[in-house]
């Protein structure tokens, strides 16, 4: 089974960026400009991701607050491109490991999916949901609920990280509902895959977790390689 092309380009340009560091830091440095914020935006821009456990630690925890939320809060799904295609649709089309038929209306007909939820491939896109990895209330929870509209927007229709959304079964999305991972985690061979890519999110949107969550994510992460976040793509 192939990677889906979204996850593979983005694993291939995470491996690529890596080596880039490694192997070019020494002359990198000596030509960064010296001084000032432009030396600062510079070490900034070339830092690796932090390793997992590093960025659980690193995660800032705040008691979650949910009033004010609406799902209607967070406009979604959009056709940002213009294409035909939402962001839901854009979804199924980039996860498909055999790729469906696209025809009017971006309706699908074939290909197949990989729910990494529940390790279940799936030939059906009607029987697919396609989650927010952090959901829409658990983000409103760890500080969208101060967000203006159009960034709410944005994190709900993201598609610049493979593991912002992603395509599952709707029987595993629906068990997880809004819940963070103290409540509900998906099988045990993919909890660390898991846990890394959640704490990505809220690292690459300034979120919070709550002490519960934190205290999970730690435990779990210390029995999970100590392997990098995805790298970031650019702030939203």
């Amino acid at each position: 089974m192939h990677l889906p092309p979204r996850h593979a380009a983005l694993l291939a340009g995470a491996l690529l960026i890596t080596a880039a560091i490694t192997t070019a830091a020494p002359a990198t440095a000596a030509a960064a400009p010296s001084g000032g914020a432009a030396s600062a935006a510079f070490r900034a821009a070339a830092a690796p991701p932090p390793l997992l456990r590093q960025a659980v630690a690193d995660l800032p925890v705040a008691a979650e607050n949910r009033d004010g939320y609406k799902r209607t809060s967070f406009k979604h799904w959009v056709d940002a491109d213009g294409d035909g295609c939402t962001a839901r649709y854009e979804v199924l089309k980039s996860e498909a490991i055999d790729a469906p038929t696209v025809g009017a209306n971006c309706t699908l007909t074939g290909g197949s999916w990989y729910s990494y939820y529940d390790d279940v491939v799936v030939n059906d896109a009607a029987k697919l949901d396609v989650d927010h990895m952090v959901p829409l209330a658990e983000a409103w929870d760890s500080g969208a609920s101060g967000w203006d509209a159009a960034r709410r927007e944005a994190y709900a229709n993201y598609l610049d990280a493979a593991e912002h959304l992603v395509a599952v079964t709707a029987r595993s999305n629906r068990s997880k509902a809004d819940k963070d991972p103290a409540d509900w985690l998906p099988i045990e061979a993919v909890r660390c895959r898991y846990i890394t890519e959640w704490t990505a999110i809220k690292r690459h949107w300034g979120l919070s977790a709550d002490q519960r969550e934190k205290d999970t994510l730690t435990s779990i992460a210390a029995a999970c390689p100590n392997a990098p976040l995805p790298t970031p793509p650019a702030q939203p």
